[in-house]
């Protein structure tokens, strides 16, 4: 309880402060042994911020002073209801039948929105901060955590799944392949919102915490790959602009999503930026082009907060486990309907 009000408290001050702090231009970025913007470190992009704009916003990027207020006020109310709830709590020896006792996961849920929360959202571009329209015939996939969705292989989406047949009927973050959160791009989400960049003079490395996936990005001229040389997270390439490291990936595979639950990359180029703007804030932002999935660019900027800590390895153990048991429990079903048994509705 006290770490979650220490996290409340920094960022209630970061929401007084952000809005000024971070828009000085007298902030002298760190430089390595060879000249270059130091980046390296641990960041976390955990965010309270919605993706896209609520249309109530319209053009509108920053929160004005008085909502920024009115957040303050609703995250305190927030935090007072649920010290009362908690206070008013009697837990039994023995468990109600029936009763809930709540996702595990819940404990691991990082939406403190330590960074940036003035904006109105992440999306800046289009300028309404809302994700462009479908190209007619995009391929669109929607998965969750509820039942299995309709759908064909290959599936493109994270979470979720089609069917239990095999295991290329589930989502690619339970498959242990591709992280929920971990792009590129990397978008906040539940948990693991961490990342961690480690530079050398002609290299940088771009490692994430979830599915513990390291790009290795070359900062010198070196030729592309072949077309048809194709990767989970693409073919990246690097070079600075100023103090601001470009990355640009081309050479997805195709069997994701470009952005959301739309595309299937093949054709997608993302265009990555890092820009150290204070000691413990890098301004992330990343265009996503991809014409055969949306009728325009989509630009986002999400700041990633530095962290005294460091990554630990993100073996997937869970996914791996339960995958087996997944299928294994289907397996179970499909035996007991065979042989007449009522096991009631599944999803």
């Amino acid at each position: 309880m006290r770490i979650q009000k220490l996290l409340l408290m920094t960022m209630l001050a970061m929401l007084w402060g952000s809005a000024v702090g971070q828009s000085s231009g007298d902030y002298e970025v760190p430089r390595t042994d060879w000249g270059q913007p130091d980046l390296e470190g641990v960041w976390n992009f955990s965010s309270d911020i919605p993706m896209q704009r609520p249309q109530r916003y319209g053009t509108q990027e920053f929160l004005t002073q008085e909502e920024i207020q009115e957040r303050r006020d609703a995250i305190m109310a927030g935090r007072r209801a649920a010290d009362e709830a908690a206070a008013r709590i009697n837990v039994p020896d023995v468990p109600d039948e029936g009763s809930n006792p709540g996702g595990y996961n819940d404990f691991w849920i990082e939406t403190a929105g330590l960074g940036d929360v003035v904006r109105t959202s992440h999306i800046v571009y289009p300028e309404d901060g809302r994700q462009p329209a479908y190209v007619e015939g995009a391929n669109v996939q929607f998965g969750g955590l509820g039942p299995d969705v309709p759908g064909d292989r290959p599936v493109r989406y994270v979470v979720g799944g089609i069917d239990k047949s095999g295991p290329e009927d589930r989502g690619l973050s339970e498959r242990c392949i591709v992280g929920f959160n971990s792009g590129p791009p990397f978008t906040p989400s539940l948990y693991n919102n961490n990342m961690q960049i480690i530079q050398n003079r002609d290299t940088a490395v771009i490692m994430t915490e979830m599915i513990h996936d390291a790009r290795i990005v070359p900062l010198i001229d070196k030729p592309a790959l072949d077309d048809d040389i194709r990767l989970w997270s693409g073919d990246s390439r690097g070079y600075w602009d100023g103090d601001t490291l470009v990355v640009e990936t081309k050479n997805f595979n195709g069997y994701r999503q470009s952005f959301g639950a739309a595309g299937q990359n093949y054709d997608a180029v993302l265009t990555e930026k890092f820009t150290r703007v204070s000691y413990d804030t890098v301004d992330y932002e990343f265009t996503v082009d991809d014409p055969g999935t949306f009728t325009d660019k989509i630009t986002a900027i999400v700041p990633m907060i530095k962290m005294a800590g460091q990554i630990y390895e993100y073996a997937c153990h869970e996914g791996n486990y339960g995958m087996i048991n997944t299928l294994r429990g289907a397996r179970v079903e499909e035996r007991l309907i065979s042989e007449g048994v009522d096991i009631g509705e599944r999803d």
